[in-house]
């Protein structure tokens, strides 16, 4: 059988608590993106080879998910899988790469052999989920997202051993109206941190976090940011999603260099001044930008964004897209 996975990319708002001093730890904010996309599929084999099946595809993307393949084959007690993989996220820029990549290949293999997917199960043994929810919920059903977090006293400045936790439950999950749209300005900069880099950067951050920024963080969520959601109001939504990430962002200033990483930070800037847009923040540790506009102002909204590169001396790439209110694609054939 062959199994071709589908999913998109996702947005990281921030986090509810960042702080030991409160029983919950992180609590991921963030939603669902139609594109940019991971598209790969997989028959089965009796060991585990991968190639790229468009020439957009290059050799470290390619090796990344030979990897996943590799770990969910062993997962699953399965010889193998031939993977073809036709598109990838940019890595490490703030959209999730390293989730939905690890998911769709966790489902293409899970579905090529017979086997039920089971992701949210099963994200933690391919190191997923540790932190935030938010792309395995992305991955699950789509929408805008806010989860549990973790209990503080297992989730210090160190994560548990990889695997030794459940993906945190999603506590709320809305649609997002088909007429909105997401700018997505990717400046052309170094890498947002990951793997043992992250992890550093991450207990550096909790170990001093004000836990007076959670208390803000909280009565935004519970009274700008979800009634917004729920009701489909852009603008309050937007403006709810810009502060929240704002709020974040004092957290991580010591690490990233502002509230905001270099060049991102001139970018939002520059683009929140726009009034073609809703709301403008940075994705996760960034470079990634996003704004929200609705179908009518995109096109004005991506002429902002590239003006907001060049404002900021940064090369880089534009793109509209929507948010995504669906989970991923998966499709089987004998």
């Amino acid at each position: 059988m062959r199994a071709t996975v589908s999913t998109g990319a996702r947005l990281h708002v921030g986090f509810a608590n960042l702080s030991l001093a409160h029983e919950r730890l992180y609590g991921g904010v963030g939603l669902a993106l139609a594109e940019p996309r991971v598209r790969l599929s997989a028959t089965p084999a009796e060991t585990v080879t991968c190639h790229a099946a468009d020439a957009a595809v290059d050799e470290p993307d390619v090796a990344c998910v030979r990897e996943y393949a590799t770990a969910v084959c062993d997962l699953l007690g399965v010889p193998g899988a031939e993977l073809a993989v036709e598109a990838t996220l940019p890595r490490h820029v703030g959209l999730g790469s390293g989730t939905a990549t690890a998911l769709a290949t966790l489902a293409a293999v899970a579905r090529a052999h017979g086997e039920d997917v089971r992701s949210r199960e099963r994200a933690p043994a391919l190191g997923r989920g540790g932190r935030s929810g938010v792309g395995v919920a992305a991955f699950e059903q789509g929408g805008f997202v806010v989860d549990a977090g973790h209990p503080t006293e297992r989730f210090t400045t160190r994560p548990p051993a990889q695997g030794n936790w459940t993906v945190p439950t999603v506590l709320a999950r809305h649609a997002l109206p088909a007429d909105w749209r997401v700018v997505l300005a990717l400046p052309d900069a170094e890498q947002g941190r990951h793997g043992s880099d992250e992890d550093d950067s991450m207990g550096a951050v909790v170990e001093s976090a004000d836990p007076s920024v959670a208390d803000d963080l909280a009565a935004l969520t519970v009274r700008r940011l979800l009634p917004a959601a729920a009701e489909g109001r852009l603008g309050a939504f937007g403006d709810a999603i810009a502060e929240f990430g704002r709020l974040n962002g004092a957290w991580y200033a010591d690490e990233q260099g502002g509230v905001y990483r270099p060049p991102a930070g001139q970018v939002v800037e520059e683009l929140r001044e726009s009034p073609a847009v809703a709301g403008v923040g940075q994705s996760s540790w960034g470079p990634a930008v996003y704004a929200l506009t609705d179908a009518d102002r995109a096109g004005t909204a991506r002429r902002a964004a590239h003006a907001a590169l060049d404002a900021a001396e940064s090369d880089g790439d534009v793109l509209i897209t929507r948010p995504r209110n669906e989970g991923a694609t998966i499709e089987s054939e004998a």
